[in-house]
Order: C-alpha cells, then structure tokens, then sequence
C-alpha cells in the first residue's frame, strides 16, 4: 500500500493520492481560510469507512435490505507533550431498512473485534467504542 502526497499552495493545502489515482484533500483546519480536512479527521473517517465497509458486507450476506446507512465518530484528545493524540473514539451507525437489530449489532461487533484493521491499529491505546441504531431504535 503506498500513498503520495503533493502541496498546492503556499501553505497547508495537501492532496493525496493512492495507487488507483482517487484523492482526498488535507488542510491545516485551525487557519480560517482551510479548504480540506485535517489528517485526526482522516482518521475518524477512516474508522467510520472501515467498519461501514465490514457491516454492509456482513448484513449483505445475511440479506438484509440496507436502504440507509450512515455514521458519525466522536474522538476525545488528550495533550501528549506537543501532540494531542485520540484517546478514545466513539461510531454510531445509523441504519435504515430491513434489518434485524440483532445481525446488525453482531455485524459491528465482527467489525471492531475481528475485521477492521484501522480501529484494530489503535489497539491497545485507543478505546475505540460503538453503538448501533437500526431505524431509529437502539440495537
């Protein structure tokens, strides 16, 4: 797995891009004028993206009809010396469809306990946590 990563101004403003050519843009969002997202956001989204990635492939197998997924991830920081790195992060999936509640809280827990190799990199320094709503009740 390799990534590059370019500037393109004369300040904070990065892109990378992976093997295939697809880019994101990186920014330094404590300036006023920042036009990406800050690499801690990256990561939040990589987490997100990683278990949404493993959820909608565990409940497809399961057949279940998946008409709405999405998420949102909360990290706490904490000062280390210079760096403020996460000490715990929290993903709430939202579900819609037609889905037991029971797979899809068993399809998270596969998720963050086996499959995801981004939350499973934090190990065991991050508590990494979730919760799981299927139609707007809690699993």
């Amino acid at each position: 797995m390799k990534i590059t990563l370019n500037r393109i101004n004369d300040d904070y403003l990065f892109e990378c891009t992976n093997a295939a050519g697809n880019k994101i843009i990186l920014d330094n969002t404590s300036q006023p004028d920042a036009k990406g997202v800050s690499p801690m956001e990256t990561v939040l989204m990589a987490v997100a993206g990683c278990s949404g990635i493993d959820i909608v492939s565990i409940l497809k197998k399961q057949r279940q009809v998946i008409e709405g997924f999405s998420a949102e991830v909360e990290g706490e920081r904490i000062q280390v010396d210079e760096a403020k790195p996460f000490r715990s992060i929290l993903v709430k999936f939202f579900l819609q469809g037609v889905i037991d509640p029971k797979k899809a809280l068993k399809a998270a827990e596969l998720s963050f306990k086996k499959y995801c190799s981004v939350s499973k990199t934090f190990e065991p320094n991050v508590t990494v946590s979730y919760e799981v709503f299927v139609n707007n009740e809690k699993a």
